[in-house]
């Protein structure tokens, strides 16, 4: 089987298929009736001699699945009957078996094993089922003792180069546990998806503040027991667990799984080099330790390589960027404002040379219809005070790395990959971009797409959207801003149309809030460029 991180060949899982009676059903599927332990049919399972005893519920973060090939994928589970107080289980290894079928009854089941829970991961679980067959569902379950798990769904990507019709996922960011629910993720557990892809900010590190919907369960989270807890705390969000328990999942960070605004080894706040370090190595074992990801991202010492492509038969690829681990720091101090010289660094990098160019390669030989760049922070470039001679740049995005941005952007003009398109997160809010080669000149090319999305639950500051509002008629490659609203964008390809619809919710601090279609753009295939719909 392939590995996820090479970047000679394509990886990746889809195809359209719906089951309407698991759809219309969800609510009860999971929240209405706790775990599922009803669909267990027990006879599946192999008898053990001795059962571990637990106090508590095990399986209290849920189940997960994501890195998505056309012969397999990872499931993931984390055992912990006490999740928020360092999980509550022994410090020893603990057998967990799983198994794999192709119905939700888990009657036929087509593989099955044995793992070992270790105490060095937080008796987490990441299995790498292979062998299957591309392009279909699948169901999965743990078992620890007695005690069983909830039955997920997952999906293998379509073979390599199959032809492929309709491509459906949602991706998301930045869901704050302070700042409001998750209404967003009630809402996507019941949508038609392929696949998740999440692009960061999945916990916040801050200490509690008053007043918030929901309350930290910490001060601010530096050690690897606090991320683990901040990590688990986050998992027990009934609606995160349920979109993680139907769709697999894509996943790379941003910053605040570390540090807000951290750079490669140098931190945001004051702390020695040495202390910052220490805390990036517990914050990324903390984060493979609760996401499904592969032996190939396990962390090797202040390292964890989560850069991967994924590809979705003749229809997509995706490659997926990690743009904090290997990015030069901030210039001019970080912040709003204008740009020094330093902000033109020819040397400055969002991604590391080894990772560009590993994009450029990938790019280059990729013989996909849609090229996806899921990635973190907005490329396209947008100036917050575009009087003369002012310019006002956010200088932890691409504005901050116009050297990096200009090679990217160039690459795409002269090498022209089928259809680039750019998703981000990070800004809370919900943008859409044509992708210039000279953003000073309307007139100038257009290259590429950027489809930027709301956050899950965190807050767009209210003074800046007035602002951007005034700003956007000297930005013209902006086609569309939104900062009012919580949610994430829904997109669908086919061969000659990617649409992406925008979902906001009407609020996050009721759970049962609606959801709503606020804007649809298109992509039309050999037109860089987007237009809207509604």
């Amino acid at each position: 089987m392939m590995d996820a991180n090479d970047g000679d060949r394509p990886l990746g899982g889809l195809e359209a298929y719906r089951l309407r009676t698991i759809l219309c059903n969800r609510r009860n599927f999971l929240i209405g009736t706790g775990f599922l332990t009803g669909l267990v049919v027990t006879s599946q399972w192999q008898p053990v001699l001795a059962y571990p005893k637990f106090q508590n519920y095990p399986f209290s973060l849920g189940v997960a699945s994501g890195d998505p090939l056309p012969d397999g994928f990872v499931i993931w589970t984390r055992l912990a009957p006490d999740p928020l107080n360092g999980g509550g289980m022994p410090p020893e290894p603990v057998e967990v078996r799983w198994q794999v079928a192709l119905d939700e009854n888990m009657r036929r089941v087509v593989r099955r094993g044995k793992v070992l829970a270790n105490p060095d991961f937080a008796h987490s679980v990441h299995v790498e089922v292979e062998g299957l067959e591309s392009g279909r569902w699948y169901w999965y379950q743990f078992k620890v003792g007695k005690e069983v798990s909830p039955i997920g769904r997952t999906r293998t990507a379509p073979a390599y180069y199959s032809s492929v019709k309709e491509f459906k996922f949602a991706f998301v960011s930045c869901q704050d546990w302070e700042n409001g629910f998750y209404t967003a993720f009630r809402h996507m557990a019941e949508e038609d998806l392929d696949c998740v892809v999440h692009l960061g900010d999945y916990i916040y590190e801050y200490a509690p503040e008053a007043g918030k919907p929901r309350q930290h369960n910490s001060p601010e989270i530096t050690t690897l027991a606090d991320y683990r807890n901040r990590h688990a705390l986050y998992k027990t969000d009934k609606y995160l667990q349920a979109v993680h328990q139907y769709f697999p999942w894509i996943v790379t960070w941003d910053d605040h799984e570390v540090e807000n605004n951290y750079a490669n080894l140098i931190p945001e706040e004051n702390q020695s080099s040495k202390e910052f370090i220490t805390r990036r190595i517990n914050a990324y074992q903390a984060y493979y330790e609760h996401m499904p990801l592969r032996k190939s991202s396990l962390p090797r010492g202040v390292n964890l390589q989560l850069y991967r492509r994924f590809t979705f038969g003749n229809l997509a690829e995706f490659n997926v960027l990690d743009t904090r681990q290997y990015r030069s720091d901030q210039p001019c101090g970080d912040g709003l404002k204008p740009r020094c010289v330093d902000a033109f660094n020819s040397e400055a990098t969002m991604t590391g040379t080894k990772q560009e160019k590993w994009l450029f390669k990938g790019l280059d030989k990729s013989q996909a219809r849609w090229n996806v760049i899921a990635q973190q922070t907005m490329l396209a470039e947008f100036d917050f005070d575009p009087r003369p001679d002012i310019g006002v740049f956010n200088l932890d995005q691409w504005d901050g790395y116009v050297a990096a941005r200009d090679r990217l952007l160039k690459y795409l003009y002269q090498r022209q990959p089928n259809n680039p398109v750019v998703i981000t997160g990070d800004i809370h809010s919900s943008w859409v971009h044509d992708l210039k080669l000279d953003f000073k000149n309307p007139a100038s090319v257009t290259v590429g797409t950027e489809f930027i999305g709301t956050s899950i639950s965190s807050d767009f500051p209210k003074e800046f959207i007035a602002p951007v509002q005034a700003a956007l008629s000297d930005n013209p490659h902006t086609k569309f801003f939104d900062g009012a609203n919580r949610g994430y964008v829904r997109c669908k390809l086919t061969p000659e149309l990617w649409q992406s619809d925008y979902r906001v919710v009407s609020s996050i601090v009721d759970e049962n809030g609606t959801i709503s279609t606020l804007a649809s753009f298109v992509v039309q295939n050999g037109i860089p460029g987007a237009q809207r719909l509604s």
